[in-house]
């Protein structure tokens, strides 16, 4: 429970006019000038009199900012808070609180301390607590306003229930390994942004304030929202992150190109965390997602040859990669038919030497390197291969095919098929849309208000939010 004396220190002034302080009155100067007599019977002179009023006057702004920081609906409205699975926004709305009240309680002791100061020798100690009680408020800040931003996008209730839908689709796709590894599933809070690449704030990383984050924070492109398979990408780095499977892939790759190249070997184990989540979203998704991912990656050539330390694989041989994984399990089909493009598009001989030496030695390792990413035995999933956790089998062009078919009209409606083969649904949409070119991306948006709840965005919401601490309390 919060101390009443911290509450009423961050209770802004009434009225709403603002003008000259008032002067103080008789009892606050008789206050003062005794607190002035005993500071200087300590040895202090005027001069350190006036330091410790500055500090108090200045950790009180610092207490109200901390304070205001609390009122998480003065950054969202409520409205985009109600667009957030309750779970999910409890959890969030919890940790900020938290992370602003610690920084608020800090500032409550820090004033009581320069208030009590009676020895001026202390005032220089104090004026560096409070610079830290400043950095910890802007460290916290930053916090609060991501989380915030993130939610506030949800403003649009069309948009809010889409992203709902990604949300779930989030948690879903981290089931199939995290569950019988009997690993807790994360929540994920999507948002909007503008650029070209997807990314991830991962559950449980350490934030600016030093606190970890509450859920995984995933940003999709606005320009790829109509087929957002990178969600699936983002996702593979929290799964890979959890089970501790991006060091044990980055040794097999490095193992299996050392042989070749050393320089070869080196790259690839560097970007073990890329491949690695393009692999999870691979098995999930099939060829699903390589043409959003050729489309993020390409640019001038000597940026598609570009390597300078990058974690990411360069992305002509990103892109091949993914092409080989399709192979791997598909045979031939459209995918050769972007590599023979890509290759057209940059050629070989326009890449830097060491680019050029990389995918020289790598290219013949392609179908070993899929091989080991899909077939391998690993123990970060207890010894099973990633294809027993998640067959990519199933998302097999075919396959989907025959299983849109076999769904009709209940594809998209079917609360059932909703539930148990999101995964399918998605691959299909994004993979249909892109082999015919005849969808504008609205049966994909339907489909994902539904998965986020159509009714959300229509459902009444309280005009303030529930405080988290009191629910807790109440709990």
């Amino acid at each position: 429970m919060r101390d009443p004396r911290v509450t009423a220190l961050a209770r802004p002034p009434t009225g709403g006019v603002e003008g000259p302080p008032p002067a103080p009155s008789p009892t606050a100067s008789r206050l003062i000038l005794r607190e002035t007599r005993q500071l200087a019977s300590h040895g202090g002179s005027g001069a350190a009199v006036r330091e410790r009023v500055a500090l108090e006057a200045e950790v009180r702004h610092w207490h109200r900012a901390a304070a205001s920081l609390a009122d998480l609906d003065l950054a969202a409205p409520p409205a985009a808070w109600a667009e957030l699975e309750s779970y999910l926004g409890r959890r969030v709305r919890q940790s900020l609180h938290v992370t602003a009240t610690r920084v608020s309680d800090r500032a409550a002791l820090l004033h009581h301390a320069i208030h009590s100061a009676r020895d001026p020798r202390g005032l220089p100690q104090l004026r560096q607590e409070l610079l830290r009680l400043r950095a910890d408020y802007l460290r916290a800040e930053a916090v609060i306003d991501f989380f915030c931003d993130a939610v506030v996008v949800r403003t649009s209730p069309r948009l809010g229930a889409v992203l709902r839908g990604l949300d779930a689709l989030a948690v879903a796709g981290m089931e199939p390994v995290l569950r019988p590894l009997d690993i807790p599933v994360p929540p994920v809070l999507t948002y909007q942004d503008r650029g070209l690449g997807a990314s991830i704030l991962r559950a449980g990383a350490r934030l600016w304030d030093d606190s970890l984050s509450p859920a995984a924070a995933i940003k999709i492109t606005r320009h790829n929202l109509s087929r957002p398979t990178s969600l699936l990408h983002e996702v593979g780095h929290q799964v890979a992150h959890l089970t501790g499977w991006t060091a044990e892939l980055a040794e097999a790759l490095h193992a299996t190109v050392a042989s070749v190249s050393r320089l070869a070997a080196d790259a690839w184990r560097r970007w073990a965390g890329e491949v690695a989540a393009d692999v999870f979203a691979f098995a999930l998704l099939g060829p699903a997602p390589l043409p959003a991912l050729a489309t993020v990656v390409d640019g001038p050539t000597p940026q598609v040859f570009r390597m300078a330390g990058d974690v990411h694989p360069f992305g002509y041989l990103r892109v091949l990669f993914n092409v080989a994984l399709c192979r791997a399990w598909y045979g031939s089909g459209r995918w050769d038919e972007t590599a023979t493009a890509w290759i057209a598009r940059h050629p070989l001989a326009a890449a830097p030497q060491d680019s050029a030496a990389v995918t020289r030695a790598s290219l013949p390792l392609l179908p070993a390197l899929a091989e080991l990413c899909t077939h391998a035995p690993m123990r970060a999933f207890r010894g099973r291969p990633l294809s027993s956790l998640m067959d990519p089998r199933k998302a097999a062009p075919d396959e989907l095919e025959r299983f849109a078919l076999k769904a009709g009209a209940a594809l998209y409606t079917s609360t059932h098929l909703m539930r148990l083969e999101p995964m399918r649904i998605l691959a299909w949409t994004v993979w249909r849309a892109e082999e015919f070119r005849d969808d504008d991306g609205s049966v994909l948006e339907t489909w994902l208000r539904r998965v986020g709840g159509e009714t959300s965005s229509s459902r009444p919401y309280p005009r303030r939010l529930p405080d988290p601490t009191k629910e807790e309390r109440r709990r």
